[in-house]
């Protein structure tokens, strides 16, 4: 048999799944989380070295569990947590920690380049609001106040990119200095219109273009693997997307309209626009979805910084739960929803992406009072990552002109019925969870399947498949009457 290895490296953690190369069913996956470093409120960083690790690791037990000699994989793909910054040097050792997408300590430049009049300019160039989100502010901030960048800057041993050029470049045994263009469009450094580094934004974020990789299109093959321990020499890599194009990817969304919400660490809902660069006028972000050799095509997408990251503060912080699993039963323990009427969760540890773009705000929970109980906290949790989620589809239906009839959702955290549930009847909308929720992986296999010219880009929507539909339920009081709770509180707070 031939198989194709998916690498999605996320924020908490690193899946690597094995795909049948015929079938194309998920065969098994390997999961390991990472940890998070926080040295300080609104500070996120990621060892490098953890994460290399819990590639090596996952990919070594995967194939000794389901006896699998590696020579069978065909192609490897990858998909990666997008803006989060390396600096690594030629030898491919970690200079520093990564800063993470989430990490905010750039938020004064920020402030800066919008009070210089910045923030046209460079959303038309890059589709992206100045925010300490994307890559080019964190690459400012390693060159200005970290030494051991600065000092292998002017040694001219300095690489900087995303996690997939770092992925790439140890897979290739430091011979590939490349990234893939979905992640290059989050650095806000790249032109939508040329995908390629642009010599005024990087004027702008006073950052050198021989330190960043060579932007190629999101098939074909980026490199081989070469002096690995646990993988043999010559496997092409041959696709590479970033988390959320790759979900969407592994959705069949490779047509104009095509809509998916991921549910991971944060949430993420993306809708293809075709071949037309659609900037967007309520507050979410111009991205590209995929580039084959012949055309781009763009997407739109809403961001959430917080979604099943909430559950695990929940979990690791305050020890209301052992375990995400847990929350669905809590949240139904609740049979009196007059309980419910004013718990607000606003789940807001690390800002507030879009629409709003509130670099500054802070979670916290709302309407508590005496009888308040782990199960009501645990529900407004859950109804704060739905509520958060409409905001994003309220705003992508704004920006398309009409109304948004149904989600295709994917991640971890869509395992819980409860949440759909809400999430369909907050938003008075059909949502679909697929028989593969695990799209970010499948889809990138899906892309490595059409880099390794294996599969045509047309045979993706054939690959995906329905498991459960929940429709909005028709007695929405409660969820209207909550969502108009929820959003007056959020604009006496936060906006």
């Amino acid at each position: 048999m031939n198989y194709y290895l998916s690498i999605d490296q996320g924020t908490t953690g690193t899946t690597i799944a094995l795909i049948d190369a015929t079938s194309f069913n998920l065969i098994a996956k390997s999961n390991s989380e990472f940890r998070q470093i926080l040295p300080a409120p609104g500070l996120v960083e990621h060892d490098l070295n953890d994460i290399w690790a819990t590639v090596k690791s996952c990919t070594t037990n995967l194939l000794k569990e389901n006896c699998i000699d590696p020579k069978e994989i065909k192609a490897i793909g990858i998909t990666n947590q997008r803006e989060t910054t390396c600096a690594f040097n030629k030898s491919g050792t970690p200079l520093t920690n990564a800063i993470v997408w989430q990490d905010r300590r750039t938020n004064d430049f920020c402030e800066k380049l919008k009070n210089e009049g910045k923030e046209s300019f460079i959303k038309e160039k890059t589709g992206l609001p100045i925010d300490p989100y994307f890559s080019a502010t964190k690459i400012n901030w390693m060159l200005r106040n970290d030494k051991s960048v600065l000092e292998s800057y002017k040694n001219n041993d300095l690489l900087v990119g995303t996690i997939d050029t770092y992925l790439l470049y140890l897979l290739s045994g430091n011979k590939e200095f490349k990234t893939e263009v979905t992640n290059a469009s989050r650095t806000m450094l790249m032109d939508l219109k040329t995908c390629q580094w642009d010599n005024e934004l990087l004027k702008t974020f006073e950052i050198p273009q021989e330190i960043l990789p060579k932007i190629c299109c999101s098939f074909g093959t980026f490199a081989k693997t070469f002096g690995l321990d646990f993988l043999p020499d010559g496997i092409p890599i041959t696709g590479i997307l970033g988390d959320q194009q790759s979900a969407l990817f592994g959705q069949g969304g490779i047509e104009k309209g095509d809509l998916k919400c991921t549910y991971g660490t944060g949430a993420f809902a993306v809708v293809n626009t075709g071949t037309e660069i659609k900037y967007s006028k309520n507050g979410l972000l111009t991205t590209v979805a995929y580039q084959d050799e012949n055309e781009t095509i763009y997407a739109i997408e809403g961001s959430s910084y917080i979604a099943g990251a909430a559950v695990q503060w929940l979990r690791d912080n305050i020890s209301i739960i052992s375990s995400a699993s847990e929350t669905e039963q809590m949240a139904r323990d609740i049979s009196n929803l007059e309980e419910m009427k004013h718990v607000c969760f606003y789940p807001y540890f690390t800002g507030i992406g879009s629409p709003h773009w509130n670099a500054e705000a802070k979670a916290s929970i709302t309407g508590i009072s005496r009888d308040t109980n782990k199960s009501h906290i645990t529900r407004a949790c859950l109804e704060g990552i739905a509520l958060t989620i409409d905001e994003l589809l309220v705003a992508m239906s704004a920006d398309l002109g009409e109304e948004i009839k149904q989600l295709c959702v994917d991640g971890g955290a869509v395992q819980n019925d409860f949440l759909l549930e809400i999430q369909a009847s907050f938003s008075n909308l059909t949502v679909i969870r697929p028989t593969v929720i695990e799209t970010t992986a499948f889809g990138a296999a899906l892309a490595a399947a059409v880099g390794n010219n294996d599969y045509k880009i047309k045979d993706v929507k054939q690959l995906w498949s329905a498991e459960k539909t929940f429709p909005p339920r028709v007695e929405v009081e409660y969820h209207q009457s909550k969502k108009k709770t929820w959003m007056d509180d959020q604009k006496k707070i936060y906006l």
